[in-house]
């Protein structure tokens, strides 16, 4: 028996079971959710649009101190006619995703909810607060700690030639290094889904430590933009410490699956 479509965001959603609905229910619920996020991204795109120049001088400032560093002019330069206006529009649009994103999570939320237990939908909620902030936590890092060393490492090579810095191959540069260690910061998260499913343990995680942090170095060798070994160890450092954190994780996970088995146990005798 199916119930009338209702938002989720309802008392019901406090019940142990999710109301059932039909497939059909599903998709119109579905199309809600997606329209609902489309127009949240496009208004969060021009909101973005119209602060985007004031962000910009927030973006440049590392670039700014790393020439000024090496006494030289800290202009930078744009080199079409529509450099500068492409930029304002794609860190406007990017700007927009972000400030779309915990409303779009939320509509996400509200289409699951209904059909998680109870204990599922606290875990649900608890991994997409967790993933925003280690995501926030890595763009963070990038900005304040990792962006000064590399700049500073890269303008330190000018040889005999005058840097020409141009703000849009400046801007894809940090959004490479910034949204990678963003995604980087997830690694706690990708092991608790590996443990979850029984792919990896505490145990298993804790005994191959070495070869993780040799895959780590590579990574860091990889990832990282300038050839110096300091870079390279400061990029490594909090790669290394979210393993510990994953551990950690991958522990809680085990633990909570065995009471939970514990207790069915209990309840089948």
């Amino acid at each position: 028996m199916t119930t009338p479509l209702s938002d989720p965001s309802t008392s019901e959603i406090g019940k142990e079971v999710g109301g059932k609905m039909s497939f059909f229910d599903h998709l119109v619920d579905l199309r809600k959710r997606l329209i609902n996020s489309a127009i949240a991204i496009a208004v969060g795109a021009m909101i973005g649009v119209s602060v985007s120049q004031k962000v910009i001088g927030f973006i440049v400032r590392p670039m700014q101190a790393a020439l000024r560093k090496m006494n030289l002019e800290d202009k930078l330069i744009y080199t079409s006619p529509t450099g500068y206006i492409n930029m304002v529009i794609s860190l406007g649009i990017y700007l927009g995703v972000v400030l779309a994103a915990p409303f779009v999570l939320y509509q996400v939320w509200l289409f699951i909810a209904p059909g998680l237990y109870k204990h599922e939908r606290r875990a649900v909620s608890t991994f997409i607060f967790s993933s925003l902030f280690l995501f926030v936590a890595g763009i963070s890092f990038g900005y304040y700690v990792m962006l000064p060393y590399i700049l500073n490492f890269l303008i330190g090579f000018q040889g005999p030639f005058k840097p020409l810095i141009s703000i849009n191959e400046y801007f894809d540069f940090i959004l490479i290094v910034l949204l990678g260690l963003g995604l980087i910061f997830e690694l706690p998260v990708l092991i608790f889904f590996l443990a979850l499913f029984n792919i990896v343990t505490p145990a298993f995680l804790w005994k191959n430590l070495r070869y993780a942090i040799l895959v780590i170095a590579v990574i860091a060798a990889i990832v990282t933009p300038t050839p110096d070994a300091m870079t390279m160890l400061v990029f490594m450092a909090p790669m290394v410490g979210l393993y510990f954190v994953g551990i950690a994780v991958a522990a809680l996970v085990v633990r909570n699956k065995n009471k939970q088995a514990a207790i069915a146990r209990e309840g089948a005798r």
